[in-house]
């Protein structure tokens, strides 16, 4: 029998069921009349969370590396969140009801929020939050800390879902891959999945139903199939399919230094996409030639107020040295729509997609851009800096912003502190308007950068989140492609170059068609960079 699930992470393993099971855990609505005792309970069971927690955080160091550990250090940071722990202390001392009672209403909230998030890395953070919510959970359950143990080599785990937990503690020396009922490619046991260099599959469904412990599976990392007790001649060719894979990914790691030139000759960068300055190691670790993209609004997030200018300075100093004069593209902040800030409240709209959101929010709220704005500027001077401004329709926009860049030179320049002169100034070209003007827009930024996750789903009116219209979200749309190729036309014409940052510059099946349109800069996943390079030095 073959399962079609999501090929999470690449690669073939083949090995024998182990189905994780979580007991069950009954949270009534009962009542408690003994309040100081109940919150005294859930302050024992957020401080054996944090133990374990701490415990789970150390193994991660040494099985995945510092950079992939930093989730529990969030998780972590929960257990300290008023907005998160303090509600659920809130819940007990003002409803009167049990601290499990109290964990879950919160839970189910703050989930609720991120899960109705349109940004595919945002909704999957709720899973952090369920995670840290079942561990506290099962902590007042008096059956907190527990794992699972894997004895025999070459398993296959099969579970619901994998939590950040359960991932981080899987014994890599014994299993061989996972495959889970849910979860998509952005969700962290995807993400760590690819880190340990796991084949995963998941969103089958119903997988631990079809299969039972002990059954042989093979786990197809790149089609996305489970292939349930195979027969002798398709595991001699799975086998087969495994070695040629492992060549392959031998073969992809000569390319870490190698610069990506294409038959043609033209040389293009290939670079990775980052949300936090700790991601760079990642970048650099793959032969990446740069950050094409760092989502500065993670900075902002999770916290109860907006990161100081000395904040941001720090983080934009230590991705810029760490590239040693390779480029790094920032993007300015770009909250709104689908990413909501607990200290800075929007007003409601109708669609906030196409409302009070990124530039037009820093433009109109400038005590926070210039914030932003003067740690940039003062970071500049260690490295080759590029920052670009979310959400730009028109030229307008472009040229009130840098007037906001001027007003925080003129400001350094008074209080003696340096900034470089050499900043590339670019916009995200995202909206259709962008793309069709971009021949006179090239006439003043200095470069572009290809958002094509929202290109796609503007042009399309397709939201790719909306299981009833996403088979519209096509990225080799004809209409999408033209736009594509009238933005990098139009910078050519200018001498200005264009990178893209979207989803689809590592899309195997687009890069061929990104190359003949002559795009200089595709940037993307760190583990995504080594694959990629190769594909455009074929072209």
């Amino acid at each position: 029998m073959i399962k079609k699930g999501i090929a999470a992470s690449k690669g073939y393993a083949i090995g024998t069921v182990f189905i994780q099971e979580h007991e069950e855990i009954v949270i009534t609505d009962k009542k408690v009349e003994d309040i100081a005792a109940e919150k005294e309970n859930l302050k024992k069971a957020l401080e054996a969370s944090r133990v374990q927690l701490e415990a789970i955080k150390a193994k991660a160091v040494e099985s995945m590396g510092a950079e992939k550990a930093e989730v529990f250090e969030a998780h972590i940071t929960l257990l300290d969140d008023p907005e998160f722990t303090g509600a659920m202390e809130l819940e007990v001392d003002s409803n009167s009801i049990n601290a499990m009672k109290a964990v879950e209403n919160v839970t189910n909230t703050f989930v609720m929020i991120f899960e109705s998030m349109e940004d595919a890395y945002m909704r999957e953070r709720a899973a952090d939050i369920k995670d840290v919510s079942k561990r506290i959970i099962a902590n007042l359950a008096g059956k907190g800390g527990e794992g699972f143990a894997i004895t025999e080599e070459n398993t296959v785990v099969v579970a619901h879902d994998l939590t950040p937990s359960d991932t981080a503690q899987l014994d890599r020396s014994k299993v061989v891959g996972f495959i889970t009922n849910i979860g998509g490619r952005t969700s962290h046991a995807a993400i760590m999945a690819r880190t340990l260099e796991i084949p995963a599959v998941l969103g089958l469904g119903d997988i631990t139903k079809a299969v039972k412990t002990g059954d042989k599976v093979i786990v197809d990392g790149i089609t996305g199939d489970v292939i349930i007790n195979p027969s002798a001649e398709v595991l001699a060719e799975y086998e087969a399919k495994k070695e040629k894979f492992r060549a392959e990914q031998e073969e992809l790691k000569k390319l870490i230094d190698v610069k990506t030139v294409t038959k043609a000759g033209k040389r293009v960068e290939v670079c990775g996409n980052i949300g936090k300055a700790a991601d760079v190691d990642q970048v650099l670790a793959n032969g990446g030639d740069g950050v094409g993209l760092f989502r500065t609004e993670f900075l902002y997030m999770d916290r109860d107020q907006a990161p100081t200018e000395d904040e941001q300075y720090d983080s934009y100093k230590y991705v810029l040295e760490k590239m040693e004069g390779k480029q790094v593209v920032i993007r300015t902040l770009d909250i709104g729509g689908d990413k909501t800030l607990p200290y800075l409240p929007l007003p409601e709209e109708m669609n906030p997609f196409l409302g009070y959101r990124a530039i037009r929010l820093c433009l109109d709220r400038k005590e926070i851009f210039k914030v932003q704005l003067r740690a940039l500027l003062r970071a500049s001077v260690y490295g080759n800096l590029c920052v670009m401004f979310p959400m730009i329709s028109g030229l307008e926009e472009f040229l009130q912003a840098k007037e906001v860049v001027e007003e925080c030179k003129a400001e350094l320049k008074a209080e003696g502190k340096e900034y470089s002169e050499k900043i590339q100034w670019g916009i995200m070209v995202e909206i259709p308007a962008a793309a069709v003007y971009a021949d006179e827009l090239a006439k003043h930024v200095d470069f572009f950068s290809i958002g094509t996750n929202d290109l796609i789903q503007y042009t399309l009116a397709a939201d790719r989140m909306s299981e009833k219209v996403s088979y519209l979200y096509n990225p080799m749309h004809p209409a999408v492609l033209r736009l594509i190729k009238m933005t990098i036309d139009g910078a050519h014409s200018q001498g200005k170059w264009v990178g893209m940052c979207g989803e689809m510059a590592g899309d195997e099946t687009a890069i061929p068609t990104l190359v003949e349109y002559g795009l200089d800069e595709f940037s993307m996943s760190a583990t995504s960079i080594l694959n990629a390079k190769k594909i455009i030095m074929e072209q």
